[in-house]
């Protein structure tokens, strides 16, 4: 396989990930398949498929043998431990939204050090595309090429830029984005960059954090890019060894890092590993020790800020996003991490959103953090919730739309308006613009207001002063406009496989058993969501209630001063009461690296966490709900909503679970 700076050859195989019975096997034991043979293509393909959780251990050539050890063609995953690695593959073919959810670019890596050089797909998610163009991985939407490679054309490098921005042409054609930095991002300054007219809240954020390049002015066009200096660049353990790894080949071991007092670090997904099945029960636990070790040194290396693993006690001291927006977002600021779910933050009216590893390291030691705007998109909030619904489930109901179920928030920043938002707390709208990653979405936003205010004085005692410039304009542009009347959302869940597969608790057709109920994660381990979560456990013990013998239900706060919050209101003896495990904070079984994760396929848990991929949650079903709806389907001992828990008419807890 030849992919000089002239073109790209075909010199391997094509695989077409298409799902017709037995198609992707044929392949793999050596059959070439036309397009129309192997089937439709697979969409939504997820990194947590391309590279499952475990995969994250390694950050070397080892990542090969991980490639698609986790896709799903129908009800099988064909690809074991080192097929893609051992069997030519240059080129992967597949259906839309390729690289959905997390932002790891373990997935792109295990794919390009497996060989892969060129993935063509009708649509792909933005952070796994630039995580390619990053490391030098060919994308392209042409579905005609899989015909010209075979027929042995070599496809001219212009053929597949030409529907890039100049940027990511130059970042492409350079070989990736560190090769591009060291030559054009060193000593540059930011640059104050105001359109004409109206503008969005931001479009005005990205003006005020754009730098100036040897390239031309970046003028923030949609679909153009360019690069910004970020207030606050984060990073967790996940990634920490993987970037001291990148930064040592590119730079050596003497590498400086661009203003080291404005990076932030965390340790916030292995604190528990030791108590997961997919990481204790499977040996994997030095390696976990490899990649803490890793983490601490590159903290210490570079004297940076680390928010760590609690002392003599399980857990760490909180979430990256959630201490983000309890600790250090400010409305107005442009954040960069890396992780998918960074626009967690912007609830505070902040331009936040993930970035994969390369980009963080070109960041760090440029100072330079790569952005192609988007178009914006309005969702209108309108009417009251309903008691007992919450943003988890306006956002479930709007993931079920069909205009954001079809992409209308793919790639795009999404800003959140109406009096349903106004009238939410900062702790409800992150979970609003957390699962923007969800969307697909760039980043989302909620201008800032008098709530904003109010937060920042409760959290860290800051009197915070709005500017006039923090808001959209009168006539900024919306591409999409999409409007939700609120009053008419019941609790939701998401059905397995899918946070898509919205449906309302009222609608399930049959009951749902259920094996494990989960509560905590960034999006769902909030102060607001702890309140909801003693509602109705509190509700159950006044009514003789207990989790039955067959559910474990866990609880997890996503930071320290949501554990404190929670012992001053006296929280956790109801909790316990009710038989809850309590769990430190952490990233938990949201990830796979902690209790409440599935052990068996026939499993069945409801979880309040963000994504339910396969294989995400374990080899069981995972559903998903709002905060109160996991605690009452836990006392029910299947999937039930807390009103239709205070219709039952079980008078003691033996008659209860009896019933049920």
């Amino acid at each position: 396989m030849n992919n000089s700076g002239d073109g790209f050859r075909l010199d391997g195989r094509i695989l077409i990930l298409g799902t017709a019975p037995g198609a992707v096997e044929r392949q793999l034991s050596g059959q070439e398949l036309t397009l129309d043979e192997a089937g439709p293509l697979r969409d939504n393909i997820s990194t947590d498929e391309i590279t499952p959780l475990p995969s994250l251990l390694h950050y070397g050539q080892e990542l090969a043998r991980e490639s698609h050890t986790g896709t799903r063609i129908g009800n099988h995953t064909p690809m074991t431990q080192g097929v893609l690695d051992n069997s030519r593959f240059s080129v992967l073919v597949a259906g839309s939204r390729y690289g959905k959810g997390s932002s790891r670019e373990h997935a792109p890596l295990s794919e390009y050090l497996a060989g892969v050089r060129l993935i063509i797909a009708k649509s792909f998610e933005r952070i796994y595309r630039q995580n390619c163009d990053s490391i030098g991985l060919l994308t392209s939407t042409d579905m005609g090429l899989v015909d010209r490679l075979r027929a042995g054309e070599t496809i001219p490098l212009d053929d597949l830029v030409m529907d890039r921005d100049p940027l990511t042409q130059d970042i492409i054609r350079a070989g990736g984005l560190l090769a591009y930095g060291q030559k054009y991002l060193h000593d540059i300054e930011r640059v104050h960059c105001l359109q004409s007219g109206p503008m969005t809240l931001a479009q005005k954020i990205v003006a005020r954090h754009i730098l100036a390049t040897s390239s031309e002015t970046w003028d923030m066009q949609p679909g153009s890019s360019g690069f910004v200096r970020a207030d606050i660049r984060f990073m967790h353990d996940i990634y920490t060894a993987m970037a001291a790894d990148i930064l040592e080949r590119a730079r050596g071991q003497d590498v400086s890092l661009f203003h080291p007092e404005s990076i932030v670090m965390f340790e916030d997904h292995y604190s528990y590993a030791h108590r997961s099945p997919n990481y204790a029960d499977r040996g994997l636990l030095p390696q976990i020790a490899h990649l803490s070790r890793a983490h601490r040194d590159f903290v210490s290396h570079h004297n940076l800020t680390d928010h760590g693993y609690l002392v003599g006690e399980e857990g760490s001291e909180g979430i990256s996003h959630a201490m983000m927006a309890e600790l250090y977002a400010l409305p107005g600021q442009l954040i960069a991490g890396t992780d998918s779910h960074t626009p967690h933050c912007g609830a505070l009216g902040c331009f936040a959103f993930g970035v994969g590893t390369t980009d963080m390291c070109n960041a760090f030691l440029t100072g330079a953090v790569r952005l192609t705007m988007a178009e914006s998109v309005r969702i209108e909030l309108n009417g009251k919730l309903e008691i007992g619904v919450t943003a988890k489930d306006i956002a479930l109901a709007l993931l079920a739309t069909p205009a954001i179920h079809e992409g209308a928030c793919l790639g795009r920043i999404v800003e959140f308006g109406g009096p349903a938002v106004t009238n939410m707390s900062i702790d409800e709208r992150t979970t609003l613009t957390n699962m923007i990653a969800e969307f697909g979405g760039l980043t989302g936003l909620c201008p800032p207001d008098a709530e904003t205010v109010r937060f920042l004085k409760e959290r860290r005692g800051i009197e915070f002063q709005l500017e006039d410039w923090m808001q959209s304009d009168p006539g900024a542009t919306h591409a999409v406009t999409i409007t939700l009347d609120c009053s008419t959302v019941r609790p939701m869940l998401a059905r397995p496989g899918d946070p898509g597969n919205g449906v309302a608790v009222s609608d399930l057709d049959s009951p749902v058993l259920i094996d494990i109920a989960y509560g905590g994660s960034c999006t769902a381990g909030k102060r607001d969501d702890f309140d909801n979560y003693h509602e109705v456990a509190l509700w159950g013990l006044q009514h003789g209630l207990r989790v039955p013998d067959h559910v474990t239900l866990f609880l997890q706060c996503g930071t320290v001063q949501v554990r404190e919050y929670c012992i001053s209101k006296g929280y956790l003896e109801t909790f316990k009461a009710i038989g809850a495990e309590i769990l430190g904070p952490a990233c938990g079984a949201c990830a796979q690296c902690g209790p409440g994760v599935s052990t068996r396929t026939d499993q069945v848990t409801i979880s309040a966490i963000n994504r339910n991929f396969p294989g995400r949650g374990g080899p069981g079903k995972v559903w998903l709900a709002n905060p109160a709806t996991v605690v009452a389907s836990a006392l029910a001992g299947k999937i039930c909503s807390f009103a239709a828990l205070q219709q039952t008419k079980a008078t003691t807890p033996t008659e209860t679970n009896m019933h049920d």
